[in-house]
């Protein structure tokens, strides 16, 4: 989050129009979306009558400006509010929300005005898809952006010299809750085996919080005569860019070969730890993030919480979780995989990697 005390401040080429604001990262906490606040600055003499206007934007962008086919954009506008600052059409006075806004207009003068914004419940979180080292230009992101800009009217042309922007991001807090830890078992039997393979794996409790480890228990319990040669365990991050094609991306994001081994007759209960960061993958294209500020870091994405009520369609990309464990099996015909996963979902500051106590089988060959 945006540290305290801080105002973010920006202003237009020919100086007419300033934005400021007390911080630019704003929380949905599911049922409530903190609401958006700031101040315009303006100077008349260099307006010569325009008047200035504030919009709250949301687009989902899914390829570069320079991309552009025909005319068409590879984007979309999912919200967009406008709102005019100047000339005032209320009081000032009645226009302050926050103490914020209230020591800005005192410092700043009489040519400031408040604005203040509500973010609609159905609007998406700010996700962006991380580009290669090489890559130029915007990525595939869903941004929120707040525009100034003076014009003689609304649907006028609007001068990029007259227009200044700032980006936003609107992040995801999991709601705290206690929840059943989640479990996941599957038992596999074997050709040439007369008993099974029996694999147990669970975790402490069914939220985690950004920076803190999972720990994973394992119990493998092999009564068959297979041989287990390798214990690998995977956090993976699905996004999906729902929007437009449904295209689904899955990427590890920390990976744990223990190179335990289990012999035919034997058992193992061992904790792993697991500790998906952005430190370790951030070469890597197509990571899903939150919100990318400038000159700001940030974090894997939060999982996506649908709202009841909101359709899937229009939160652009959609991302979770899930930890696998996986049991390489030897065998005369070569290894095979042993698998048990949990689906998971993740948030962001002060928020959590939260399970969502499915339980998924998967196995490979005899």
């Amino acid at each position: 989050m945006s540290p305290k005390n801080v105002i973010f401040k920006k202003v237009c080429k020919d100086k007419s129009v300033g934005v400021y604001m007390g911080k630019r990262d704003f929380v949905d906490r599911v049922d409530s979306v903190e609401p958006l606040d700031g101040v315009i600055l303006v100077d008349p003499e260099a307006l010569q009558g325009r008047k200035v206007f504030v919009t709250l934007s949301c687009t989902f962008r899914y390829g570069r400006d320079d991309m552009d086919v025909m005319g068409i954009a590879f984007r979309r506008e999912l919200y967009l509010a406008t709102r005019q600052v100047y000339p005032p059409l209320q009081d000032r006075e009645k226009g302050i929300h926050t103490r914020v806004q209230a020591k800005l207009l005192r410092k700043l003068g009489n040519n400031s005005y408040p604005f203040f914004f509500e973010f609609p419940d159905n609007l998406p979180c700010s996700v962006a898809l991380q580009p290669a080292p090489s890559d130029v230009g915007k990525q595939c992101a869903v941004e929120f952006e707040i525009k100034a800009f003076s014009a003689e009217s609304q649907d006028a042309k609007v001068r990029k010299r007259s227009t200044v922007k700032l980006m936003l991001r609107k992040v995801q807090y999991a709601p705290e809750g206690e929840g059943i830890a989640p479990s996941v078992e599957t038992t596999r039997d074997f050709v040439m085996s007369d008993k099974p393979l029996h694999v147990k794996a669970s975790l402490d409790k069914e939220v985690y919080y950004h920076g803190e480890p999972i720990k994973v228990h394992v119990s493998v319990t092999n009564n068959s005569s297979k041989n287990i040669k390798n214990i690998i365990l995977s956090v993976d991050q699905i996004a999906n860019v729902v929007l437009y094609s449904n295209d689904s991306y899955a990427k590890c994001v920390d990976i744990e070969d223990s190179g335990d081994s289990v012999s035919p007759g034997a058992t193992l209960q061992k904790v792993y730890t697991m500790l998906p960061l952005l430190a370790n993958n951030r070469e890597r294209r197509g990571i899903a993030l939150d919100g990318k500020l400038k000159h700001e870091d940030t974090n894997l994405a939060s999982s996506s919480i649908v709202k009841d009520g909101v359709l899937k369609e229009v939160l652009g990309i959609m991302v979770s979780y899930r930890v696998m464990v996986k049991l390489i099996v030897g065998g005369m015909m070569g290894s095979r995989n042993v698998c048990s996963a949990f689906t998971l979902q993740r948030g962001r500051s002060g928020s959590s990697l939260q399970t969502d106590a499915r339980q998924t089988r998967h196995s490979e060959g005899e």
